[in-house]
């Protein structure tokens, strides 16, 4: 088995970051700032919003956390979009309300929309991001591969998509709803998942050498788990993501890198 490790990129990537960010204040007197919007209380959350404030506070970029009730949001927001301080918004997801959530990221000023969510963002998803960077630093030619997403959610499937056939890649989509999921995985050797329903892609469904990128998160009795099913990490014939340290590090520096792009715009 052959670990497609975030966790070992990833420090290249903050190094980088890091000496960016250090030419922004020095040269040019720009101090990056990340604004998190967040609604709800829940763990899960609340882990990943104290990443990305440990990750901003390495590369020296400062990350406020606005934690309100749904009726403050479109106001926090305006403001938000106002202050010139404020390079980057991001609205932690899931809302308190999920049925609003479009209308919610809509608000966030495209050069600030860095989560990529809005109907005309000018940033890539962060995760999608992500998962093409774990690709280039594994050497994964996505061109000699037949693949599968699994899940269209606007954090991972839909945008990933998007982004892989605008490149010309060979694609296929699929949910966990779809007829015979285990038929249209067999026939991948590459598969992403990011359904966020524990245990979904099991042993039977990935063929002999196959690639598997878990991009799925759940809450499962306090602890996050992915969409792949424990047994896999017992074949030696595929490459993996690992249970923990996977897609999740990259995604906070992709975050990041729209971040310091968007405060270069003001150069």
């Amino acid at each position: 088995m052959k670990l497609l490790s975030g966790s070992e990129l990833v420090g290249y990537i903050k190094e980088r970051q890091a000496r960016q960010v250090r030419a922004l204040r020095q040269a040019h007197h720009i101090y990056p700032k990340l604004a998190i919007v967040q609604t709800i209380d829940n763990p899960v959350i609340d882990t990943y919003v104290r990443m990305k404030n440990q990750y901003g506070a390495d590369i020296l970029i400062d990350v406020d956390r606005y934690k309100i009730t749904h009726s403050e949001v479109a106001a926090t927001i305006h403001a938000l979009n106002l202050d010139a301080d404020v390079h980057a918004i991001i609205v932690q997801l899931p809302l308190a309300n999920p049925a609003e959530t479009q209308e919610i990221v809509d608000l966030v000023a495209p050069s600030k929309d860095v989560d990529g969510l809005g109907q005309k963002p000018d940033f890539d998803p962060a995760t999608a991001l992500a998962i093409n960077w774990l690709c280039a630093g594994y050497n994964i030619d996505l061109a000699k591969h037949a693949i599968l997403i699994v899940g269209q959610g606007r954090l991972v499937g839909a945008p990933l998509a998007r982004m892989w056939r605008s490149s010309g890649y060979d694609v296929v989509t699929a949910n966990s709803s779809t007829n015979d999921l285990t038929t249209a995985c067999q026939k991948a050797s590459l598969i992403v998942s990011g359904t966020g329903q524990s245990g979904l892609i099991t042993n039977a469904m990935v063929r002999d050498g196959a690639v598997v990128i878990d991009a799925g998160t759940a809450s499962e009795g306090g602890k996050v788990v992915g969409d792949v099913s424990p047994e896999l990490y017992e074949r030696d014939d595929i490459a993996i993501t690992p249970q923990k340290g996977g897609v999740g590090p990259l995604t906070v520096a992709a975050l990041f890198d729209n971040v310091i792009r968007a405060a270069q715009a003001k150069k």
